[in-house]
């Protein structure tokens, strides 16, 4: 087993699929696509799945969708130890229910936004973590300071590492040099890819994970690219990012969540409609996305 594979006692590791979720035209649920959609994913390379994180469209979600996504995903996994909700909500009791939650559904650990009712303060953000991780399950720190516009600062990072708040970082503010003051100043803390346009740079940096986007739609190249990437072999990884690098990008761009589903319905997928305020993609956006799908699609990228 190498530093890099996926195991039960650190499940936050490996390929960590942001899923997609399926909706019918009426935009309900569809919970049978979605356990579908789990299976052919861990079949296909991955290790496991984040549900109810941003591409899963947590904050339109009732209560209810919430919870039965949870527990489909566990279901279809075969293993809860392979599924990581996004338990993030704007206020830290909720969010500690929903990781309570993620802990009594036998998931192996839970990923989490920072406060993002407002620009929390350090100390704020501190005791957020804190509230969470008294659920009992490994804590998966996320970066988006784009989004919430709270930065988890490396030496932030360090400080909730210390506390014992958070296992591991997905880090998404598309700073790469971080990697490296993160290594310095916590070198404990798991740091899993969090964008998929920064693969190659922050497995070179020692990431040992990725909650990734794109494998909704290509999750065989994406896990050989992965692999690659994480065991240092350049000549295999390079070409293969080079190669998927315009399609990688969408997931960090405002429409990622149309872009990805889009991609889906293009190579077969059940990408399917977003809910409100999220509209379907057009123009340029559209056209970019079709594009960099149909060229992954026609250099054998599956």
């Amino acid at each position: 087993m190498t530093a890099t594979s996926w195991s039960s006692s650190r499940p936050w590791r490996g390929i960590m699929v942001a899923t997609t979720l399926p909706l019918r035209d009426d935009l309900s649920v569809d919970y049978d696509a979605y356990a579908a959609h789990v299976r052919w994913l861990i079949d296909n390379g991955c290790d496991g799945v984040v549900p109810n994180g941003s591409l899963g469209e947590y904050q339109t979600l009732t209560a209810d969708e919430r919870r039965r996504v949870v527990a489909t995903a566990v279901e279809a996994a075969g293993d809860g130890a392979r599924v990581m909700p996004g338990v993030s909500a704007y206020g830290s009791g909720e969010a500690r229910a929903w990781a309570e939650h993620a802990a009594d559904a036998g998931c192996g650990s839970v990923l989490l936004l920072p406060p993002n009712a407002y620009r929390a303060d350090e100390a704020a953000v501190r005791a957020h973590y804190a509230e969470v991780a008294k659920a009992g399950l490994p804590v998966v720190a996320y970066n988006n300071p784009i989004d919430t516009k709270v930065d988890l600062s490396p030496a932030l990072l360090a400080d909730l590492h210390r506390d014992g708040s958070i296992v591991a970082v997905k880090e998404f503010s598309g700073d790469t040099r971080r990697a490296y003051e993160i290594g310095e100043l916590a070198p404990g803390l798991d740091l899993l890819i969090g964008a998929d346009d920064v693969l190659l740079e922050l497995a070179a940096a020692g990431a040992v994970g990725w909650i990734a986007g794109y494998p909704n739609a290509f999750p065989t190249s994406c896990a050989e690219l992965y692999h690659a990437a994480v065991q240092g072999d350049l000549a295999a990884a390079l070409p293969l990012y080079k190669s998927l690098h315009s399609l990688l990008r969408w997931d960090s761009k405002t429409e990622f969540v149309q872009s990805i589903k889009l991609s889906m319905d293009l190579v077969g997928r059940d990408g399917g409609p977003t809910r409100p305020p999220r509209f379907p993609l057009a123009g340029a956006v559209e056209a970019g996305v079709r594009t960099a799908t149909e060229q992954a699609v026609a250099s054998g990228h599956r």
